[in-house]
């Protein structure tokens, strides 16, 4: 008998890996008889609000006693969060040098493992992570698929400027662009599967044969404030057990937006039909929709810092809590269902409760003014960033009690941050709008 080259067997180990991990995805992107392929999955943050529900939450342990871990420049200011992949490389979109506009850190040291180019408008969304580590990111007009070493995998031109993408419950990847296009990817090679589906229709070459194309990033600036120019103003969410997608539209000519719901069909002939539309919204939305737990309830965040409750039967509005001025961000939801309203000028630490018909106030922090949005992990164990004197910290908090168990300073942070993720391994991390990336365990 011979013993087994150590070399050789370790190559062996890693190929079986990759040729695993490759399968899985081709998988996801088949379908499954069994259910819905969740690409995200329920560790770590891979997608621009952690997963298809755009919970913000993970259902990793968190960890309650903090210490610093490594802090580093980005070099760029950047307005959305990070996502974290399986392999713990940390993913930011920046402005900036248009050469550096996709970084990738270590999420163990933060050293830089690439940074690469994207359109000016890539800074608007996040790039998402898939099981296998693979990175995809949106800009002017496209939206790119990137391996785990910066390699460029695929690029598909699309109409418009991606919103952060998700995926859907065969594995494909859904594209919603800010004038309401929606692409349908194979996650392998970015060929489109389905129909393209313009929510608000473009005239056709005989109807107005001197009509041009937009420019991709034309109305990105109205989805800043949630105006009609932006279709679309954030990344839309996914129910992956009932194949449904929501999302906020401005149809053309409305004077409000509204909330609207697709109906995925996967298999051999993939496609996504409208399934309701609810009344015109009081308000503005530039906020991502937030489905429930048990997918009875979508909530939304409108300009004017109130949370509002709605049916997935029909779209009906069920309730509605009022935050705070400019408290405009996402919700975030436990797997409990404990609510955690985002921050805005002058809001405070609070959390609610959908008690069916109304809200309920589970517990207030008016001594705690948020800086962003938080994060929610196992455990009832939630983070967000604060005021602290002239710079800011994150507070660790227990999301039954609202009691504050940890606070770490951000030094030299200063602003406000866009939001917390945690990762697969429980490591918090925390960047600010000016530039600058904290992690912690």
């Amino acid at each position: 008998m011979h013993d087994e080259n150590p070399r050789t067997s370790v190559r062996t180990r890693r190929a079986g890996a990759a040729l695993l991990a490759v399968g899985a995805l081709a998988l996801g992107a088949c379908g499954s008889d069994s259910g819905p392929i969740d690409i995200l999955g329920d560790e770590g943050w891979r997608g621009g609000l952690a997963d298809a529900h755009n919970s913000a939450s993970v259902t990793t342990e968190g960890s309650r006693s903090l210490a610093l871990d490594w802090t580093r420049p980005l070099g760029a200011p950047t307005s959305t969060r990070p996502s974290v992949a399986p392999n713990g490389q940390i993913t930011v979109t920046m402005t900036g040098d248009a050469g550096c506009a996709l970084g990738s850190f270590q999420g163990e040291t933060g050293r830089k493992r690439f940074c690469n180019s994207l359109g000016p408008s890539g800074v608007s969304s996040t790039a998402v992570a898939d099981s296998a580590s693979n990175l995809y990111a949106g800009d002017d007009g496209s939206m790119s698929s990137i391996n785990q070493n910066g390699q460029l995998r695929w690029r598909t031109p699309v109409y418009g400027v991606p919103r952060t993408p998700q995926f859907l419950p065969d594995g494909n990847v859904l594209v919603v662009t800010q004038f309401g296009q929606i692409n349908v990817l194979s996650n392998q090679t970015g060929n489109a599967v389905a129909p393209v589906l313009d929510l608000n229709p473009n005239p056709t070459p005989l109807d107005a044969p001197n009509t041009t194309l937009r420019p991709a990033d034309d109305g990105l600036l109205a989805c800043l404030g949630g105006g009609p120019d932006c279709a679309v103003a954030a990344a839309p969410a996914v129910d992956l057990e009932s194949s449904t997608v929501y999302l906020v539209l401005w149809r053309a000519g409305a004077i409000a937006p509204q909330l609207v719901a697709l109906s995925y069909t996967g298999g051999d002939s993939p496609g996504l039909t409208e399934a309701w539309s609810s009344p015109l919204l009081p308000a503005a939305v530039t906020s991502s929709p937030v489905v429930s737990p048990d997918g009875d309830r979508v909530y939304l965040t409108d300009v004017e810092g109130t949370v509002r409750a709605y049916s997935t039967e029909d779209g009906s509005e069920i309730w509605s809590y009022f935050v705070g001025d400019r408290a405009a961000g996402s919700v975030s939801v436990a797997a409990d269902g404990t609510i955690v309203p985002a921050g805005g000028a002058g809001s405070h630490l609070r959390a609610i409760r959908d008690a069916g018909e109304r809200p309920e106030t589970v517990w207030e922090r008016p001594d705690l003014v948020t800086q962003g949005s938080s994060a929610l992990a196992g455990g009832t164990t939630g983070y967000t960033v604060v005021g602290d004197g002239d710079g800011l910290a994150l507070v660790t908090f227990d999301t039954a009690t609202g009691e504050t168990v940890d606070t770490d300073a951000l030094p030299g942070a200063e602003g406000y941050s866009p939001g917390v993720v945690v990762g697969s391994n429980g490591e918090v991390v925390v960047p600010t709008a000016l530039g600058s990336l904290y992690s912690f365990r």
